[in-house]
């Protein structure tokens, strides 16, 4: 097999190079700069050029090369190249090519063009290893115009009550979703520290994001009554928070499709905000591929695998460490 799966992380044996390892080892290749793929302690690492700033920014002064979209390079004998994901800025599909054989790894991914990340690339290959975050019927995703529309209602109308509004999402991606959502005529837009650092980072690779003001302990909230304020989920829940009083508080995930996620997260509103692809964006991958072996990994994997077989792909289960959007680490959120 030109990949492996080990302790470790997926391996290529021929090429000596992991990919997205959880573990240390000497050679990685990173698909995106989110905690659960872009693991610190690696000697080597290789991701695409637009990923890279971020995940020095997360990572510190790490070996780290970047690569252009489409270019290829050889490694150890081995064919690998970076295609975008559509997940957040930068994120990558990295295909693998071994005496004629082509594997392709999705990392996460996201089918449906959002306006910030490069649209996702369909790539052709033999064996294609799929998230299935999402891997169910009941995720299906509604247009982003209607989606802006439904935010900037909420904002509205919690501004012309006198109140906050403050909204839980990653600081890598869903937050510059969201703020490329938004109506800034509406009022003012403050971000927490976790948000408005990545921010930095992406508009100094050329993103453009609405103007923001970090929240800070001398912040004259006064000022600012009625803001739309923009920080990690977790940071909802803890002291750093209290400042905005009586918030309208919401999450933009594509948890909050199911029942019971807004109530455990403590929101009032949840947005079905999400950047990885849904049923029918994962479906539309994979036949776009043209793979007939998939490996599936993590979300829906056993119900997913299942639904694959009953379409005639060999489908099989990686029991990897990634995570999801409820769960992936909140940098900063405190």
């Amino acid at each position: 097999m030109v990949l492996e799966f080990r302790d470790e992380g997926i391996y290529c044996p021929a090429g000596r190079f992991h990919i997205d390892p959880w573990r240390p080892v000497e050679r990685a290749l990173v698909t995106h700069g989110h905690a659960d793929h872009s693991y610190p302690g690696h000697r080597r690492y290789l991701t695409s050029k637009a990923a890279g700033p971020v995940i020095r920014h997360r990572l510190g002064e790490v070996d780290l090369e970047g690569i252009e979209f489409g270019e290829t390079r050889d490694i150890n004998g081995v064919r690998v190249s970076f295609h975008p994901a559509g997940h957040v800025p930068g994120s990558a599909q990295i295909r693998v090519e071994h005496r004629g054989e082509v594997w392709v790894v999705s990392g996460d991914y996201k089918t449906t063009p959002d306006g910030l990340s490069e649209p996702f690339e369909p790539v052709r290959c033999h064996t294609f290893i799929t998230e299935c975050t999402f891997g169910l019927p009941v995720f299906d995703w509604r247009p982003e115009a209607e989606l802006a529309a439904e935010i900037n209602a909420w904002w509205r109308t919690n501004r012309e009550a006198g109140r906050f509004s403050l909204i839980g999402a990653y600081s890598l991606g869903k937050a510059q979703r969201v703020l490329t959502m938004i109506d800034p005529s509406i009022g003012s837009i403050l971000t927490h520290g976790a948000v408005e650092n990545t921010n930095a980072v992406l508009r100094a690779q050329g993103i453009t994001l609405p103007a923001t003001i970090l929240v800070t302990p001398e912040i004259d909230l006064k000022s600012h009554a009625g803001a739309l304020i923009v920080a990690p989920p977790g940071a909802l829940a803890q002291p750093w928070a209290r400042r905005f009083g009586a918030a309208s508080q919401a999450i933009a995930s594509g948890w909050a499709a199911l029942r019971g996620v807004r109530r455990r997260r403590a929101a009032d509103r949840g947005f079905v905000v999400s950047d990885h692809a849904d049923w029918k964006g994962l479906n539309a991958a994979i036949a776009e591929t043209g793979a007939t072996r998939i490996f599936t990994t993590h979300g829906y994997t056993s119900t997913f695998r299942q639904w694959l077989e009953e379409q005639g792909y060999d489908a099989r289960i990686v029991e990897t460490e990634y995570g999801d959007e409820l769960l992936e680490a909140d940098e900063g959120a405190a």
